[in-house]
Parts: C-alpha cells; structure tokens; sequence
C-alpha cells in the first residue's frame, strides 16, 4: 500500500524543527527534485525506452520505486505539501539511493533530525595561538558558514598569500567559498578548480540543513549567486557532501605544484566551527615545497 502523508509517527530522536514555512518547504522540494533528475533509470532497473525529453526519473517513476501515493509526492516537491513521516522520507531515500550525507540533508531539510541554532560566540579564545604553534602545517579555521576566522602564517602563504594577514580578525573576514568563485588569485591556485568548487558547494548545502533560518547564509547565497554564474549554476543543482578529508591539488605562484593532504576538525562544542589543516608526505617533493614556504614565511 502506498504511504500517504505525514500522519504515520515519527521514530524516536531528539524533537523534530517543524518544517511550515515556504522557504523551508522549497529547499526540500527543490533537493528532491535535483536528486530525482540525477538518478539514472537504469541503475534502478527501469527501462528507459530511449533518450528522454528531461532527464532522470520521472514523478510517477519515482513514486511507484517509493510505495508513495503520486499525488502526494507530488505535493511534497511543489511545496504544497509539509512535515512528511520518516517512513515516506526513508522509502524515497531508498529510492534514490541516496548516500549517508544526502540521507542525513533530507532528514534536516524536512525537519526530522534536530539542528542546532548557529553559534554567535565566535571562535574559542585561544585556537589562534594554537594555530600558531603548527608552524609546518598550513593551517586555517573556518566559520560555520566557511568565514576564515583565524590562519596561521604558512596557512595564509598558502591560501592568500595576495591579501592582508590580518584581515580575518576584522568584521567581514574573507570567505573560503567567496573566494573560489570571485577571487582570481585564489581560483587559479587549484588546478582541479571543478572539483574543488563542486566540493565547497556540497559542503555549504550540508550546512544549509543545520544553519538554515540564519540570515548570514541567505545574504552569502545571494550574493555569490549574483556574482558567479558558476555558483548559481552549481548551487541550482543541489549537491551535498561532507569534505573531511583528502587531497588538495594546488598550482602555487611561488613554490609552484603541491599535493598537500588535507584533515578537518570539527571542534568539540559542536558549534560548526573547525579547523583545515594541511600537510605533505614527509620527505616528498611536496614537503620540500611547503618547507620552503614555511622558511619563506619566516624570512619575510
């Protein structure tokens, strides 16, 4: 039988962020459509019958692989809809085949998970004396909302070697994400720049979820999607990922080519603020490289 709507209970968790207002009500819809046009019909067992008008799934498609009743699916991502049971949210997960982290967004995204308000107090006393204290690792604390809050020297070298180092600790301190869009010095510094801006969006739409009433974000959103084609674009696809981990792939105008590993760690008052650090394999080409521009750092 197909489910219906939202009068099924909820499993048990932390209380609910009731999902009534309109804005709420279209990032849900729009991140269910954006998955439902990137699913293949293939990859699900459906036969395609040839190339299709639009591409991806269709509504009915998609609500038949889900066991939900089309009207109401359709409902629920026109935005006519609100606050759709777990079990409706995990069959369409299961239907999408979404992963862990898309998963987690939707349940966010309709109010199912609980969020935390984002965090005013700013980053701890102390973490840029701590930063300070890496002088061989590059490294960088970002906002919730990826503001660089603090670096330290090698981390500024690294970065943004062509703006001031004290501007993170003023009013409007640098965006990680602004910087890749609108910032020529810093988008030529990656080589995998697609990637790397693929990955800054999936990361702020994550965030999105938790942080989504505050009016920072709407006010970063919308500028960057005014200014960058390329945001706008990437932004309208929805993706979603966490970035924990990896490798950064950087052309340097000083050092020249590094591939750096790169960790983030999250601080432990959950308030969304953490730190990237980045570092080379040890005796690699790529460590001899960032030396340099650590001794660089010094000098100067």
């Amino acid at each position: 039988m197909a489910l219906q709507d939202s009068d099924r209970g909820r499993s048990a968790g932390p209380a609910p962020r009731a999902v009534d207002d309109a804005a709420a009500v279209e990032r849900l819809g729009g991140f269910l459509r954006s998955r439902r046009a990137s699913a293949s019909p293939e990859d699900l067992g459906l036969p395609s019958f040839g190339a299709r008008r639009v591409p991806g799934l269709r509504r009915e498609e998609l609500a038949e692989l889900a066991g939900v009743s089309l009207t109401y699916y359709t409902r629920l991502e026109q935005g006519l809809a609100s606050n759709p049971s777990t079990q409706v949210l995990d069959a369409l997960a299961r239907a999408l085949r979404l992963t862990e982290v898309e998963r987690a967004h939707l349940y966010r995204l309709a109010g199912t998970a609980a969020v935390n308000a984002p965090s005013r107090s700013g980053l701890r006393e102390g973490i840029d004396t701590l930063l300070d204290r890496m002088p061989d690792v590059a490294a960088i604390a970002l906002s919730p909302l990826q503001d660089i809050v603090a670096w330290n020297r090698l981390g500024h070298a690294l970065l943004a070697g062509h703006l001031d180092p004290n501007a993170p600790y003023g009013e409007r301190p640098p965006n990680k994400v602004a910087m890749l869009f609108t910032d020529p010095a810093a988008r030529a510094l990656h080589r995998e720049w697609e990637f790397e801006a693929t990955l800054a969006v999936a990361s702020l739409r994550y965030v999105s979820g938790v942080f989504a009433d505050d009016p920072a974000l709407a006010r970063l959103v919308g500028d960057l999607s005014v200014a960058s084609i390329d945001f706008a674009r990437l932004w309208a696809e929805h993706p979603v990922q966490l970035c924990t981990y990896g490798i950064k792939r950087y052309h340097h105008p000083r050092v020249g080519r590094l591939d750096l590993q790169f960790e983030v760690l999250h601080l432990p008052e959950n308030d969304g603020y953490r730190l990237l650090l980045h570092h080379a394999v040890p005796g690699s080409p790529d460590d001899d490289a960032l030396r340099l521009l650590a001794s660089d750092t010094v000098t100067a």
